[in-house]
């Protein structure tokens, strides 16, 4: 989905971003925040995204969709990178209202607002949302060796500022983001609505008001101005389908589930019949650390949905995080076959294969692993599992360079750069791998001593040596 600037970690497209209201204030760093993988959301995301996306003169498979793991209501979208916090999905009443807010912020796009000041793009460079990929919905920080590793690098908010807009430009958001969706065919009528539920917001002091009103002030005349626009377009009487109001029930479900599993039993009551509430409950009981009640709600979840491939994946993640890798290989298979364009199914059995410390298994999760990294080359959980699949083969030099490939796309340089120059004592000289950890070195600010090693053995050239 990316060119190769992506391998410098998914987060660097963040750098020019138009509207990057998740850049928490210091006064909020506290809060875990982490950016979160799930395949399935992503796609309904991207799907709901699409239509405003193209009105905009935007290609929707140049756009990477991140889910950034917040209660806070925020969304955001820039070039290359559009971005919804689970807070604001789960506040969400419609699809309506979630695509509303998406046309906004698309809106902020096209009535060309940029990013405050160079310091803004230096600091989107930097990775403060570190995602490890793997699983689905966790909020880990500092824990590599984590199962589900998905890592927040909270860290890094206490030093940005929230990127904050005036008025007028809100105002220009406003009206550019409802002529989007009406060009895209989609009623306004959702976006007027959400902001005006948070109407009450204007008469809070700066402290109560969430993030995304601090950045994005509201006033009455705004709300007033944008329903008097959408109400004159012929859109605006439009209704959500089935299907999409189907999709972002299962999303909500979804992240109930996982983010809140003690709310969701009660939420989600067993009287509730729905698919979403039974997914809920199935994930709320698998967080809740009760296995045995969420395979006996997925199962039954399968039979009516054989062909669902994030059923499967869930069966497999909860079977495999409980201790049973070895019942958790079928299903996971499963979910490749049914979905094998979805990298992050990969690496859940490429995981699975590589624990049943088996060479034949270990060999063929290492090729589940490649594959997808062809796909999503800075999955930093893939590059961690495939140091480990290489270390049970003896294969130092790779094992080492896997680690680096893991520390870099974490953005922890200085790591990536020791590894690397450890898989150069290991890795045959001049071959592709030894080259690959060669050119870690050098843009993973080495040392003058480092320089003066690969300059002395024909790596770089005298001249290359800079500090």
């Amino acid at each position: 989905m990316m060119s190769p600037a992506r391998f410098l970690s998914r987060i660097a497209m963040s750098a020019t971003l138009a509207v990057a209201t998740f850049l928490a204030p210091a006064a909020q760093a506290a809060e875990q925040i982490s950016l979160i993988r799930d395949t399935e959301i992503e796609e309904i995301l991207l799907k709901q995204s699409t239509p405003i996306l193209r009105a905009a003169g935007i290609e929707p498979k140049n756009v990477e969709i991140l889910l950034v793991g917040s209660k806070e209501l925020n969304a955001f979208a820039g070039p290359g990178v559009m971005g919804v916090n689970t807070g604001l999905i789960l506040e969400s009443k419609t699809p309506n209202e979630l695509q509303g807010v998406i046309g906004h912020e698309v809106g902020h796009l096209a009535a060309g607002h940029s990013a405050r000041s160079a310091d803004m793009t230096r600091a989107g460079m930097k990775p403060f949302l570190l995602t490890m990929g793997l699983g689905v919905l966790a909020a880990l920080a500092g824990a590599p060796d984590a199962a589900s590793g998905l890592i927040g690098s909270a860290g890094y908010f206490g030093t940005l500022g929230a990127l904050g807009y005036s008025r007028e430009q809100e105002s220009r958001a406003d009206q550019a983001g409802a002529t989007l969706l009406e060009k895209a065919g989609i009623s306004g009528k959702g976006l007027a609505e959400f902001f005006d539920n948070y109407r009450y917001q204007e008469v809070f002091d700066e402290a109560r008001r969430f993030a995304y009103f601090r950045s994005h002030p509201l006033s009455s005349e705004r709300i007033e101005s944008l329903r008097r626009k959408v109400e004159t377009l012929p859109s605006y009487n439009k209704t959500d389908s089935p299907e999409s109001l189907a999709e972002h029930a299962v999303m909500k479900a979804k992240l109930d589930g996982f983010i809140n599993p003690q709310v969701a039993v009660v939420k989600y009551a067993e009287t509730d019949k729905s698919y979403p509430a039974r997914y809920a409950r199935a994930i709320a009981y698998y967080q809740l650390k009760e296995p045995e009640k969420a395979l006996k709600q997925i199962d039954a979840l399968i039979a009516e949905q054989p062909d669902n491939p994030y059923l499967w994946e869930l069966k497999g993640q909860v079977l495999f995080e409980f201790g049973r890798a070895p019942e958790a290989e079928a299903p996971q298979r499963k979910s490749v076959e049914l979905k094998p364009d979805a990298p992050l199914l990969r690496v859940n059995l490429g995981q699975t294969l590589i624990a049943l410390d088996n060479k034949a298994k270990v060999e063929e999760g290492i090729a589940e692993l490649k594959k997808a990294l062809t796909q999503e080359e800075d999955n930093a959980t893939a590059w961690r599992l495939l140091a480990e699949a290489y270390d049970k083969r003896g294969q130092d030099g790779l094992a080492r360079l896997a680690t680096a490939e893991y520390s870099f796309n974490l953005g922890d340089k200085r790591q990536a750069r020791i590894f690397a120059m450890r898989a150069r004592e290991k890795l045959e000289k001049n071959t592709p791998e030894w080259r690959r950890a060669t050119d870690i070195v050098l843009v993973s600010e080495p040392s003058r001593e480092d320089l003066k090693d690969l300059a002395n053995e024909g790596s770089i050239g005298r001249g290359q040596i800079r500090r």
